[in-house]
């Protein structure tokens, strides 16, 4: 991945680099030495440095603008080409599209399909995801219900959760005056006004006190939306159409922390949010994208709930915390390639913390391209079981695939390599993830390579000997 341009937020031609994350110590924990950091990096979660995304596809033709003729999305859309299908993505278009038109979804075969990724430009993807994150049910008939229960619910969120307590206190004070008939409505006496309602309260209930404790969230929160894949104008930009999806990712990062006060706001979830709110604000009905804010915080919170304690710095060193996911890698690696495990963890001693906490905690979104990630993405969210254990052995995946240059290099050339994945055949890639399902299968790996036939290689990619067996087991079975 290389390096990026300037942001255009930034505004100033003095600027050489993006900003510096502000310190953390999480990034101490996870950092081997600052030295190795790349010279171009963002905030992840948990402050761990993550480097900048290589230049990605920019929204499909079919989102409606807020801009005049000459702005920057049309631009984007003169530059970018709608991808070519082949057969295969024609095939499994209309396959999605016969299947979400039935009354009742098969999940079971939607997951199927959604699982070998969903072809771009068929305007299929926002309804897939809804479906396999849960936010809509299989029985079509109850969408329209549903969908409009979940919005009106947002909608009270927005205004009970980001009202200032000034509006508050003033509402408080209206309602009072209008009940006792005061002619002077909305003021109250200073001796009606109560300690928690005093700006200078700082008692646990004060509704001021905990405004001023949301602040830093807020300007967090503001920092990282800002930063959140620069390259892109859906996302950065003066023109008001990325304004308003910044603006829609700080309310909903916002909303998220006021109702989750155990894990609050973490660097990182903005670059978790993203995919989601890219997906559903380029749905081309036009109803759903002009929803695409609600639908995006529930699908949001419900992708997190499978994910959350990787968030939670109090439960790192718990058997549920992100150190306890890292150390289930590093035991599916030796499981599969016992002789790259032991180069990487014991000869060279990469601590897969150095690179894997990225991985895991920002579900690879740092790792490939925009357009590469939502591929991956499909593939998670179709796992019946949750997307961990397939992000685990995609994790995994990536280190076999590299796993010549790996045993060849030191630790330095490695911890750079791992936190600088090269770029790689996503198809391939996902076919050799799905294979690691086979366990107990225990194989001296070799530096030699047999050609993959799978139909998204063809014969073009190489595929490590130590899963040759495996592959030939679990495809006689």
């Amino acid at each position: 991945m290389g390096k990026k341009g300037v942001p255009e937020w930034m505004n100033s031609s003095l600027w050489s680099s993006n900003p510096s994350p502000e310190p953390d110590d999480r990034v101490s924990r996870y950092s081997p030495n600052p030295a190795s950091a790349s010279p171009a990096t963002t905030a992840g979660a948990g402050g761990v440095e993550v480097p900048i995304a290589a230049p990605v596809p920019e929204p499909p033709a079919n989102i409606k603008e807020e801009e005049s003729p000459t702005s920057t999305l049309s631009e984007a859309r003169d530059e970018e080409s709608p991808p070519r299908l082949s057969s295969e993505d024609i095939s499994r278009q209309s396959q999605l599209l016969m299947e979400l038109s039935r009354k009742v979804i098969n999940m079971r075969e939607l997951r199927r399909l959604a699982s070998q990724g969903i072809p771009d430009g068929a305007g299929v993807r926002p309804t897939v995801w809804k479906l396999l994150l849960g936010y809509l049910p299989g029985d079509r008939a109850l969408w329209a219900a549903e969908l409009a229960k979940k919005r009106a619910q947002y909608k009270h969120f927005k205004e009970e959760l980001l009202v200032n307590p000034s509006e508050i206190t003033w509402r408080l004070g209206k309602a009072k005056c209008e009940n006792d008939d005061f002619e002077d409505k909305g003021m109250l006496p200073r001796s009606e006004i109560t300690h928690g309602e005093h700006p200078l309260s700082l008692g646990k209930t004060s509704i001021w006190n905990q405004y001023f404790q949301d602040t830093e969230i807020i300007e967090q929160i503001d920092r990282d939306v800002k930063r959140t894949h620069p390259d892109m104008h859906f996302f950065s930009g003066d023109s008001s159409f990325a304004s308003s999806n910044q603006d829609a990712m700080r309310r909903i990062l916002i909303i998220f922390a006021k109702l989750n006060p155990g894990i609050r706001y973490v660097q990182g979830m903005n670059e978790v949010l993203a995919p989601l709110i890219y997906v559903f604000r380029s749905d081309p009905d036009e109803e759903n994208a002009a929803s695409a804010e609600a639908d995006t915080f529930f699908c949001f919170v419900e992708l997190l709930s499978g994910f959350r304690d990787n968030f939670c710095q109090q439960l790192d060193n718990s058997v549920v915390g992100i150190r306890s996911t890292i150390t289930k890698l590093s035991q599916l690696l030796k499981e599969h390639d016992e002789e790259l495990w032991r180069h990487l963890e014991v000869t060279t001693k990469v601590n897969p913390q150095f690179y894997a906490f990225r991985w895991i905690t920002l579900l690879l979104t740092q790792e490939f391209n925009f357009a590469d990630s939502l591929h991956i993405w499909d593939t998670l969210l179709s796992d019946p079981e949750g997307p961990q254990e397939t992000l685990l052995r995609i994790c995994c995946a990536m280190l076999i695939l590299i796993r010549r240059r790996l045993l060849a290099g030191d630790f330095t050339s490695n911890l750079k390599l791992l936190q600088h994945y090269p770029p790689t055949n996503i198809s391939h890639l996902l076919y050799v993830a799905d294979k690691l399902r086979s366990r107990g299968l225990n194989v001296h790996a070799s530096s030699l390579h047999t050609r993959c036939f799978c139909k998204a290689c063809n014969g073009i990619v190489a595929i490590p000997n130590v899963l040759v067996l495996q592959l030939r087991r679990v495809n006689a079975a």
